[in-house]
């Protein structure tokens, strides 16, 4: 493998962000990484991989049809190797991914000569995390995160008011929150309504404690 491209499958659901990738390893990986096909979905996703045997899936945390964790669980029995690039650096998201079998998690701050390395070490056999990620790695395992906890709470928020509640949580004001997911004020005001409600939580300063104290900040 030290000579062939390494080929590659793009899984995220936007589709801005898929080609946004496509070009970013097209420049910075030419005749280091191929991307053979991208796809939207869990389904989309398990279709690819089979069609094509890629070395190397590039895969978002969260997806329509069950996430990245269906996928890899979809796709135990073969040898392709599953590299993260989420937005998400929340401490759940990476162990929970890891554990499900992914061989690395970087966050979509990554530049694109960086994401061609950590898809050149995973398609090697390393395991790559971006810095700040690798320590809920160690503390997962080590039995310092209580990840079924945290799970579980989690659970009860969809994947929007999931965004929602770390941005609030992190100190955005509502119109902060808004234009930074593209959303109306009054859609962030009935997430946060509802974030709230689930976690039996009665102000932003409670939320912001719940955050802290699960490390999702």
């Amino acid at each position: 493998m030290a000579d062939a491209p390494v080929r590659v499958v793009v899984v995220d659901d936007h589709a801005m962000f898929r080609s946004g990738v496509r070009a970013e390893l097209a420049s910075a990986g030419a005749g280091v990484v191929d991307v053979l096909a991208e796809a939207a979905d869990v389904d989309e996703a398990v279709a690819a991989v089979q069609a094509h045997r890629p070395d190397v899936v590039l895969l978002d945390v969260h997806l329509p049809g069950g996430g990245g964790v269906e996928v890899m669980r979809r796709l135990a029995a073969t040898e392709t190797r599953f590299l993260a690039l989420s937005v998400s650096d929340a401490a759940e998201d990476v162990i929970g991914t890891i554990r499900g079998g992914a061989r690395g998690y970087v966050t979509k701050t990554i530049t694109g000569p960086e994401l061609v390395s950590a898809i050149r070490r995973v398609a090697d056999g390393d395991a790559v995390f971006s810095p700040r990620l690798a320590g809920f790695v160690l503390d997962a395992f080590a039995g310092s995160i209580e990840v079924a906890a945290v799970d579980e709470d989690l659970d009860r928020l969809t994947e929007r008011e999931r965004e929602v509640m770390r941005l609030i949580a992190r100190g955005y004001a509502y119109k902060e929150v808004a234009k930074e997911l593209f959303i109306s004020i009054k859609t962030v005001e009935t997430h946060m309504s509802n974030v709230l409600r689930k976690l039996q939580l009665s102000s932003r300063h409670e939320l912001t404690r719940w955050a802290t104290d699960r490390r999702l900040l």
